[in-house]
């Protein structure tokens, strides 16, 4: 599923699950100048890099 078929609730929880990881340690996966994790997981989103999947159930 690529990054512009998720709704803005996927997409907060991606972006706020990824800060997450980010905020603990895990590795960066671009390279950034930010330092805020939530900052981070935006770049990491825009950049298509997050090996994230949703799945919706249903309908």
């Amino acid at each position: 599923m690529s990054q512009g078929r998720y709704n803005r609730y996927e997409k907060a929880r991606i972006l706020g699950a990824r800060a997450l990881q980010v905020s603990y340690g895990a590795p960066v996966l671009v390279d950034t100048e930010q330092g805020e994790p939530i900052l981070v997981a935006a770049e990491e989103y825009d950049a298509g890099v997050l090996p994230f999947t949703v799945r919706r159930e249903g309908k």
